[in-house]
């Protein structure tokens, strides 16, 4: 029986998760919507991987969890190692492209920068607070102009004169764009006047202060927009490297970081038909008063955090507090 590993993404908009061999050979993936629900996302994210995975030949011994949900799917599937975003997409990428010197990420609600050195990640910064360097400004924008948020490319390549659009924040970014519409600016010229202001958020955002350097790869939902892609490499002057499977490098960083951890635990599927829920506990044991995540399995606590000492410690298999 050959060995296989998990990664599972868990982001505010999306979840992704991969199956890899030994080789880092993708055996089974899948791309779905969160919708407000990350433990009903993990479970048909799991349905999913299950339906494609050669379970004849394989079994997976180890599984690893990252994203905004990373500790709750990491409970809820047993993870064996559970890594911030940052830490995955930087394994994932450079086990790929081990020359890059620059990861560009924008997904669908926040968006990072990883600089790396010798395959190392040396810097890097996150922005969760701006939408207008993200997916979701993108999707919003084209739904305002009446067309599907794939369908941005082909309408903004198209151009030969792009519309400058504000690109400081959101707020502006949607006043400018519906001013240039008003004037009569072409659908084709304000998207890729869309994509441009999304770029230039980015590097004034989150790239702010930052030494580009290429090799640049560019991954996140956002990088399967060529829009986006060729105004990054107008930016920046240089050739922009988008791998196929850029949307699942977390994930696919997540299941290295698990195979190369040594720690082992059996993956059972069955996982995706149990009951889970959280309940939040408060501890009022001292004046932090921390608010305790608990998560149970059935009618069973399986995992808890949120305590800053001792005192909000619970145990799990014990009934929690509050």
């Amino acid at each position: 029986m050959k060995q296989a590993y998990l990664g599972v993404d868990v982001g505010s908009i999306s979840t992704k998760g991969v199956i890899i061999d030994d080789e880092n050979n993708i055996l089974s993936s899948a791309y779905i919507w969160t919708e407000g629900d990350p433990i009903g996302a993990v479970k048909k994210l799991l349905h999913l991987l299950e339906e494609n995975f050669p379970k004849d030949g394989f079994q997976i011994v180890a599984t690893g969890t990252t994203g905004s949900a990373r500790k709750l799917t990491g409970s809820i599937i047993g993870a064996t190692t559970v890594k911030n975003e940052i830490t995955a997409h930087a394994v994932g990428t450079t086990t790929f492209y081990p020359d890059v010197r620059t990861i560009l990420e924008i997904g669908g609600q926040d968006s990072k920068i990883i600089l790396v050195e010798n395959g190392v990640a040396v810097d890097y910064a996150m922005n969760t607070l701006c939408a207008a360097g993200t997916g979701a400004f993108l999707s919003s924008q084209a739904k305002r102009l009446g067309i599907e948020a794939e369908d941005i490319a082909s309408y903004a390549l198209r151009s030969e004169h792009p519309t400058p659009i504000a690109a400081r924040c959101t707020v502006f970014a949607e006043s400018d764009l519906v001013h240039k519409i008003q004037m009569g600016h072409s659908k084709e010229d304000i998207l890729a006047g869309i994509c441009d202001a999304v770029v230039a958020n980015y590097l004034n955002n989150v790239g702010k202060g930052k030494k580009i350097v290429s090799p640049v790869v560019f991954q996140g939902g956002v990088s399967k927009n060529q829009g986006v892609v060729a105004a990054f490499e107008k930016a920046l002057g240089c050739k922009i490297t988008v791998d196929e499977n850029g949307h699942l490098m977390g994930a696919l960083g997540a299941a290295i970081i698990a195979r190369r951890s040594g720690a082992r635990r059996e993956f059972d599927f069955s996982v995706e038909n149990m009951e889970f829920y959280t309940r939040e506990a408060s501890c009022g044991r001292c004046p932090n008063n921390c608010e305790i995540v608990c998560v149970y399995r059935g009618g069973e606590l399986i995992d808890a955090w949120g305590n800053r000492c001792e005192r909000g410690a619970v145990t799990p298999g014990k009934p929690a507090r509050g």
